[in-house]
């Protein structure tokens, strides 16, 4: 059993709400965006055909923990294939976190820096966010915790207000369903299908809740609370906009502009904007904290906290090195991330899953067939 270098806990409701966030905060404000522009009147089933990725994501991080509980994928890496491919397994795994973290960070200064602080330097939006996560990180996982259970509920404010667009809403827009079959919606989920896969992150939260049986609940209900949620954006998006949709980079953003109370409340894409900072602020700091933590792990450190700050200059130079452009960001989500984050985040830990079954049920073969042969050179003995 891997040693524990946190001593904060978390509950697996608090897990539910940081992974909800974690997926919510990306993908709400330019989803709608993208998989408009292949699934376009469909655009509502993508989220809900991408949400299987999340759900088998889960099953997977839930089966593994059960069979190495109290680890992370970084410590039990090693014992299902072996030390040194176990090694290299989890390097690549960190290396991944370090780049996507990275990658959040500079998508989230884009995003600031577009919209509300055009005159801002860059370095300042993205160190700003990195201090203010590294706190977060350095005290811990319950802190976290407890902040994703408070900003939960502000994340859910935008939602409500929804509905104030009704007149703005051409139900119209919907039709004509499934013109060219199922194909467009598969399209459409490809991008948000890698977001989910961002469940992963359960690998490692789950040794530090205090009901782990009840982890794989929490993660399922937070993948189905994820695709509901992605599903309702979509159709408001494609009641507002119709086929165009997919012409506005941050059609949320757009359409809650529209959104007029009384003639008197207006311009609420402000409310958009905060909410979706502290949905962000929570998705960087799990990313950094499975950063730092897995790090520490995989250098057999007593403490991961002296890593907090290393690590986050890291992710800064990353930001800045790993976007020459304003365009990389979206060439990237689009090209690259769809692939890149399933593999590592989906497709491998179901084939280490499949190797820790077959060692397992190997090592129940060898012991039953040594308890037969003791017990056969029991018998000829009481015989003798």
């Amino acid at each position: 059993m891997g040693r524990l270098l946190e001593q904060g806990k978390i509950s697996s409701s608090q897990m539910g709400k940081m992974l909800f966030l974690v997926i919510v905060a990306s993908t709400v404000i330019s989803v709608p965006s993208l998989t408009g522009k292949y699934a376009q009147n469909d655009l509502w089933l993508s989220p809900i055909l991408a949400s299987l990725i999340g759900f088998l994501t889960v099953f997977i991080v839930f089966s593994l923990n059960r069979l190495y509980p109290q680890q992370t994928v970084i410590q039990y890496s090693p014992d299902i294939i072996g030390k040194v491919p176990g090694k290299i397994f989890g390097l690549l795994l960190l290396f991944f976190y370090l780049h996507i973290t990275g990658l959040i960070v500079r998508n989230y200064a884009e995003f600031i820096m577009g919209n509300f602080l055009p005159q801002t330097p860059i370095s300042i939006v993205i160190f700003t966010m990195i201090a203010v996560c590294a706190y977060g990180v350095k005290a811990g996982i319950e802190t976290i915790g407890r902040t994703a259970q408070v900003f939960f509920f502000f994340f859910l404010f935008p939602l409500i207000l929804m509905p104030f667009l009704l007149r703005d809403m051409h139900p119209d827009f919907v039709f004509p369903m499934f013109e060219h079959g199922l194909l467009p919606a598969l399209k459409g989920a490809i991008i948000p299908q890698a977001y989910f896969s961002e469940m992963f992150l359960m690998s490692f939260l789950l040794p530090y809740v205090t009901d782990p049986e009840k982890g794989m609940r929490a993660g399922m209900l937070a993948t189905l609370g994820v695709a509901v949620v992605l599903t309702g954006v979509n159709i408001f998006i494609l009641l507002v906009f119709g086929r165009q949709s997919s012409d506005y980079l941050y059609p949320v953003m757009a359409a809650f502009r529209y959104i007029s109370i009384a003639d008197f409340i207006e311009n609420l894409d402000s409310v958009v904007m905060t909410v979706w900072i502290l949905g962000m602020y929570v998705k960087i700091s799990v990313f950094y904290y499975a950063t730092v933590l897995g790090t520490s792990q995989w250098l057999e450190l007593s403490d991961y906290r002296p890593l907090v700050i290393p690590i986050g200059m890291l992710i800064a130079a990353i930001s800045f090195w790993s976007m020459p452009n304003i365009n990389a960001p979206g060439r990237f989500e689009i090209i690259s991330f769809p692939f890149y984050s399933p593999l590592m985040q989906t497709i491998c830990p179901l084939l280490l899953l499949g190797v820790a079954y077959l060692r397992k049920k190997g090592k129940r073969q060898s012991q039953a067939q040594t308890a037969a042969a003791s017990g056969s050179v029991h018998s000829e003995k009481q015989e003798g």
